[in-house]
């Protein structure tokens, strides 16, 4: 078939989120989020137990008051902004002559993967494109991405040429998005501002199996602080959202970096989280509601009233029209 009888479904998969900001949804969500076999941590069998007696009823709880804490009336940020991506990047890939179908999908929330597949295999491409929107890719993430892909593929009947991208890390075109985000936060280059750059964590026997997650972080990091223009001693990498504790997690944990750097009174700390393309609840609420203020109160005990003009939480690129650049870019390779 010619390339120009070519039509490409991209697909850009995210985790997912709760239906509502309730103990039900969120139990419903985190179950399936949980039992994933990249995620969990122990036997199906013995983990299903301790999952759905031990851990949802309080964990459903909880989280849903924290997703309460930063849902809106047009719903929960993270899921809008994936349907505005959708439209801007379905509109730039029109504007450069494509004839491409996007559609954005959840690994463990609706719009399910396979509705998506279904979909476009329903529309006529004949061509598919899976981006995760993880910057960094992980055993866990972009893993999941690809199981469930498969899967999806495999319940539509669909025998199509696909490729599935394994991560940006070290695209010219994110790393630039990524710094200019940061300067239009107020970061000054020339100043003795500080810059943090905080990850997800995930457990250490993934990285021991193969894992190059943490080697993806420090090239993240280290491109976009020589796009900036900043010199080692200004910037460092933290790592959050740690699960549980019964396992190793990559560290120097970000809890643990503000805590050092809350004993030197002077510079401003911007707080940067290049591996989430959409802010969700580890950055919306994580950020404000308990790495900011545990930062201030570290300062506290370090004998020195906070200033709240001192820690700033740089947004991830979202709907931005420099994210659908960014997009635009990863893809473009795949695009035949």
């Amino acid at each position: 078939m010619a390339d120009s009888q070519k039509r490409c479904g991209v697909l850009l998969v995210n985790t997912g989120t709760p239906s509502a900001p309730e103990p039900r949804s969120v139990r419903r969500y985190l179950a399936k989020f949980l039992m994933d076999k990249r995620i969990r941590p122990m036997n199906a069998v013995v983990w299903w137990f301790i999952l759905h007696f031990f851990i949802l009823p309080k964990r459903g709880r909880v989280s849903a008051e924290k997703y309460r804490a930063i849902w809106s009336d047009e719903g929960f940020f993270f899921a809008t902004t994936h349907e505005k991506i959708e439209v801007g990047l379905q509109a730039a890939l029109d504007a450069a002559g494509h004839d491409a179908v996007v559609r954005c999908a959840m690994s463990y929330s609706e719009p399910t993967i396979p509705r998506a597949l279904r979909e476009m295999k329903r529309l006529g491409c004949n061509q598919l494109v899976v981006l995760p929107l993880y910057p960094q890719s992980a055993h866990s993430t972009c893993g999941a991405v690809r199981d469930g892909v498969k899967r999806g593929l495999r319940k539509a009947r669909w025998q199509v040429e696909h490729d599935v991208i394994d991560n940006y890390h070290d695209n010219g075109t994110y790393i630039r998005a990524i710094a200019a985000s940061i300067r239009n936060a107020g970061f000054n280059p020339e100043s003795d501002d500080r810059l943090l750059f905080s990850f997800h964590s995930i457990p250490m026997i993934d990285i021991e199996n193969g894992d190059t997650y943490e080697l993806q972080t420090s090239a993240t990091s280290l491109q976009i602080a020589s796009e900036l223009g900043i010199e080692r001693r200004r910037w460092t990498i933290g790592y959050q959202c740690r699960f549980d504790k019964s396992r190793q997690w990559l560290a120097p944990f970000t809890r643990d970096v503000l805590a050092r750097w809350s004993q030197v009174d002077g510079p401003r700390i911007f707080c940067v989280c290049p591996n989430f393309a959409v802010d969700c609840l580890e950055t919306l609420y994580d950020i404000d509601h308990d790495l900011k203020p545990y930062y201030f109160d570290m300062v506290r005990k370090a004998g020195r009233e906070p200033d709240s003009t001192k820690f700033t939480y740089v947004p991830c690129l979202n709907r931005s029209k420099a994210h659908v650049q960014v997009l635009m870019s990863v893809l473009e390779p795949y695009m035949r």
